[in-house]
C-alpha cells in the first residue's frame, strides 16, 4: 500500500474515532461501549474502504458480506458505514435508544445498511457469517468474500469453534475471521478469565491458515486482508489490539467495555484524539 494511502487511511481512522465518542457521549448514563469499538477501528477502516467489494449493497453476487459478530462494537461499524455513504450524518445524530432510533447500540440486522444479522449474543455471529460463505460457494459467488470480526472473549464460546471446525470441513477459503484480541472483555482481562495467548494456534489447529498482525497498523492489516491463500482453507487473522486505543484513560482499562462517558471526559477524549499521531 502506497504512503500516501496509508495517510489518507489513518485520517479517516481519526475521523471514525471522533464520531464514536460522539455517539457514546450521546449515550449518557445509558454508558457505551467504547473500549472495544475504539480497539476495531482500523480493522474497519481497512475492511471497508481498502478492502471489500461495497459498491452494490443489493445486489449479493457484487458485494462481499461482512458480520460484526461482536456487536459491542456496533457504535464502529456505524461510524464506518458514514465513511461510505450507507449511515447518514442524521443518523449518526440520532439517539441509539428509543421510538426515533434508527441505530441500536448492538447492530439490528438492515441489509440495505451492511448490516447481515442482529449481533450481540456472541458466538452466534460467526457461525452465520460460516453460513454466508458456504452459500457464496454454492450460488457461486466466485470472486466474493465473506469477513467476520469477532472478539478474543467472543472466543469463550463453543459455538465459534463449532463453527471453525464446520468452516475448516467445507473447506471455505472465501472466509476470513478477524479476532480483535485486545485482550479484555466485560469480566476484565482474558489472560485471567480464559488465557488465549496461544489463539493462532487453536485457530491453526481447526483448520484455518493463520496470521498474526497489528490490528491498528493500517499497511500491515491490508497485506494480510488481501494476501493470496490457495490451499482450500479459511484464513484466520489475529489482530493484536489496545481496547479504547487513542484514549488514556480508557486504554486497558475493563471498566470502559460498558462506560459512561460524562462532559468532562469526552472534551478530554476529543482532545487527545484531535492532538493524535499514530
Amino acid at each position: 500500500m502506497y504512503e500516501k494511502r496509508v495517510k489518507e487511511l489513518e485520517n479517516i481512522a481519526k475521523e471514525i474515532r471522533i464520531d464514536i465518542l460522539n455517539m457514546c457521549h450521546k449515550c449518557g448514563e445509558n454508558n457505551a461501549h467504547l473500549g472495544g469499538c475504539l480497539s476495531a477501528v482500523e480493522i474497519l477502516t481497512v475492511l471497508f474502504l481498502e478492502v471489500m467489494s461495497t459498491t452494490n449493497v443489493k445486489l449479493p453476487e457484487a458485494k462481499d458480506r461482512f458480520v460484526l459478530s461482536k456487536g459491542h462494537a456496533g457504535i464502529a461499524l456505524y461510524a464506518v458505514l458514514k465513511q461510505i455513504g450507507i449511515v447518514t450524518q442524521e443518523e449518526i445524530c440520532k439517539p441509539l435508544r428509543g421510538l426515533n432510533t434508527d441505530l441500536f447500540r448492538h447492530p439490528k440486522r438492515n441489509p440495505n445498511k451492511y448490516i447481515e444479522v442482529s449481533s450481540g449474543s456472541l458466538g452466534l455471529g460467526f457461525s452465520y457469517g460460516v453460513g454466508l460463505a458456504l452459500a457464496m460457494k454454492k450460488k457461486s459467488f466466485t470472486e466474493r468474500r465473506t469477513f467476520v470480526i469477532v472478539g478474543d472473549g467472543e472466543c469463550n464460546e463453543g459455538s465459534i469453534w463449532e463453527a471453525a471446525s464446520f468452516a475448516s470441513h467445507m473447506k471455505l477459503d472465501n472466509l476470513t475471521v478477524i479476532v480483535d484480541k485486545n485482550g479484555l472483555q466485560l469480566d476484565g482481562f482474558t489472560n485471567q478469565i480464559m488465557e488465549m495467548d496461544n489463539i493462532e494456534e487453536r485457530w491453526g489447529a481447526f483448520g484455518f491458515n493463520t496470521v498474526s498482525v497489528d490490528g491498528h497498523d493500517i499497511a500491515a492489516l491490508s497485506r494480510e486482508l488481501t494476501h493470496s491463500y490457495d490451499n482450500r482453507k479459511p484464513l484466520a487473522i489475529i489482530a493484536n489490539t489496545i481496547k479504547g486505543k487513542g484514549v488514556s484513560f480508557a486504554e486497558n482499562a475493563p471498566k470502559w467495555h460498558d462506560g459512561f462517558l460524562n462532559d468532562t471526559l469526552y472534551e478530554t477524549a476529543l482532545k487527545e484524539i484531535n492532538n493524535a499521531n499514530y
